[in-house]
């Protein structure tokens, strides 16, 4: 592994050394080992999140590797440099008609994919949902139990390296439509209700005391989510601009679907 980092951080500041079969195959071996999980873009430590920053550099040094190639299902036609996905049957993995995860994202044993999308880089645990039109983007890691819900869109950080890309930890939901990008962090056994946004700059606001405690980045554990707005002062006059606010506490209990099913109802949380 040693010696795979070294020849992908002097590829990284010469490119010419992409003409080198070491180097190449250095290259491929890596997004080999991240299509199989046994590599990760990021990984959680005793300290929090670590950021393989040599990994998202060769997964963006593959690019360049790849021809353009047209491949045809059908009717269908494709166009594309990335090989897609396959044998999922022996993964273990459900996927629907027409979901698409990319070679190198990981897809652990009990994923289910309705139609969707997984980028190169992205790491799903078991057990997770990614239902209807969601998108997972590059180096994105998904817990295990997590559902993301129809149109929910994760975003891809490749760029800037040192950049932690979207985390969602175990045993998440999150609602149709949110967005989560910039790499944003949603801890264990949080609930976004529909239409959420955060982003590295959202004001993540918790109004379930006597006064608002207003964080950026992290929706911490077990928060249950919905979306708000407060007023902004511009120029041109007082204008709402959206925010995240906590509204209450998902209950804890060995059983987790019942203390999900509680929040949603208890919270009146839309999803």
């Amino acid at each position: 592994m040693n010696q795979l980092k070294s020849f992908i951080e002097e590829a990284w500041e010469n490119r010419e050394m992409l003409n080198d079969n070491r180097i190449r195959q250095a290259i491929e071996t890596v997004i080999n080992l991240l299509d199989r999980g046994e590599l990760r873009c990021a990984e959680k430590t005793n300290a929090g999140w670590k950021v393989n920053e040599w990994v998202k550099k060769a997964v963006i040094l593959y690019f360049p590797l790849r021809n353009m190639e047209t491949s045809e299902v059908g009717i269908f036609e494709f166009h594309d440099k990335m090989l897609l996905k396959r044998n999922y049957k022996e993964l273990g993995v459900r996927v629907v008609p027409h979901a698409i995860a990319r070679y190198g994202a990981f897809l652990a044993r009990g994923v289910v994919m309705m139609p969707s999308y997984v980028n190169i880089g992205a790491y799903v645990d078991s057990g997770t949902m990614i239902d209807t039109w969601a998108t997972v983007g590059s180096c994105a890691q998904i817990g295990r139990n997590v559902h993301l819900s129809g149109g929910v869109g994760i975003g891809g950080v490749l760029e800037p390296v040192q950049a932690t890309p979207v985390i969602i930890e175990d045993n998440c939901f999150i609602g149709s439509r949110c967005i989560v990008v910039e790499g944003a962090i949603i801890e264990q056994e949080a609930v976004l209700g529909a239409n959420v946004v955060i982003t590295r700059s959202t004001r993540i606001i918790d109004v379930t005391g006597n006064s608002p405690v207003e964080t950026k980045g992290i929706v911490p554990a077990g928060a249950v989510v919905i979306p708000g707005s407060y007023t902004k002062n511009f120029p041109a006059g007082n204008y709402q601009v959206s925010c995240a606010l906590i509204i209450g506490r998902r209950n804890s209990s060995t059983d987790l679907k019942t203390s999900l099913n509680k929040a949603l109802r208890d919270y009146d949380v839309q999803v």
